[in-house]
């Protein structure tokens, strides 16, 4: 090893941090929604699992180079091992709880929690409102923005379930498909379609206060692993509203950057590749 020439180990840092991002990337998924591992993470992961490797290769052999089968063989081992283990332990501590309808509305509102008496009908009015519709897109795109949630509508702030009489009342035909069809509709043209794609929703019954049922729309989004700009309309600026406390709000354009850069940080590959075009990046002529 202390003759070995620099060069060989040069061409060895990259393969192992080139392998400890592909095996980073087939972990991440293979994990899917179960949970959150970074690029980074996974790669440092790697990059520790094969160090480790190497050493139990020298253990054995300490004669043997770096490109001896063994050793890569070990190298690979101990990568596949550190990431397995690390996945499974995020997936393990990371594993949502998942409440039924009635323990959700029971529990109030929260940071993961909103009611919504209507989607479409301004309460006050009684008539369809394209306010309220925004109202929805805002509170979905705000779960989305941070650690996701639960919109459910046709119940109350007090939690008494309303029905979605009103809402159905508003369309061609009134009844769940076409409430979902209008739904997805409404987040793919302020939210994008692979936000609105993310996005499940399931109609239930919960009884009322005098024991009626009442049939309510559960909305759940999972945290996004990108920010999701809002766009009330084709002519408006994007907006990023994120959840806070039990509130919806939209952040300002210093603010929202500052969010978007601390939540979804470059991953290595993209930080050295946008340092890469900086530092080639020649000033303009005058």
């Amino acid at each position: 090893m202390p003759n070995m020439p620099l060069w060989t180990v040069s061409i060895a840092l990259i393969l192992i941090v080139i392998l400890s991002w592909l095996l980073g990337r087939f972990a991440r998924f293979l994990l899917k929604r179960r949970a959150k591992l970074s690029a980074a993470a996974s790669q440092v992961m790697s990059i520790v699992g094969s160090a480790a490797g190497f050493l139990v290769a020298w253990l054995i052999h300490p004669t043997a180079s770096v490109w001896q089968p063994l050793s890569l063989l070990l190298a690979l081992a101990g990568s596949v091992v550190a990431v397995a283990t690390y996945a499974a332990v995020a997936a393990h501590f990371q594993t949502p709880v998942r409440k039924g309808i009635a323990e959700l509305v029971a529990g109030g509102e929260s940071d993961r929690v909103e009611f919504k008496s209507t989607a479409r009908v301004n309460t006050h009015t009684g008539a369809k409102d394209d306010r309220m519709e925004l109202v929805i897109a805002k509170t979905i795109s705000a779960f989305l923005n941070a650690d996701g949630g639960t919109l459910i509508v046709g119940v109350d702030d007090e939690g008494t379930p309303l029905g979605l009489d009103r809402d159905l009342g508003t369309m061609k035909a009134p009844d769940h498909d076409r409430f979902e069809l209008w739904l997805r509709d409404l987040l793919s043209t302020t939210l994008g379609p692979n936000a609105a794609a993310s996005v499940r929703v399931a109609f239930h019954e919960l009884p009322d206060g005098e024991g009626v049922p009442r049939a309510v729309c559960q909305i759940t989004a999972e945290a996004s692993p990108r920010p999701v700009y809002l766009k009330p309309n084709k002519n408006s600026a994007p907006e990023l509203w994120v959840r806070i406390g039990n509130s919806t709000r939209q952040l300002a354009v210093d603010s929202a950057t500052e969010y978007v850069m601390h939540r979804w940080p470059l991953s290595v590959g993209s930080g050295l590749a946008a340092q890469f075009r900086a530092a080639v990046r020649f000033p303009e002529a005058s």
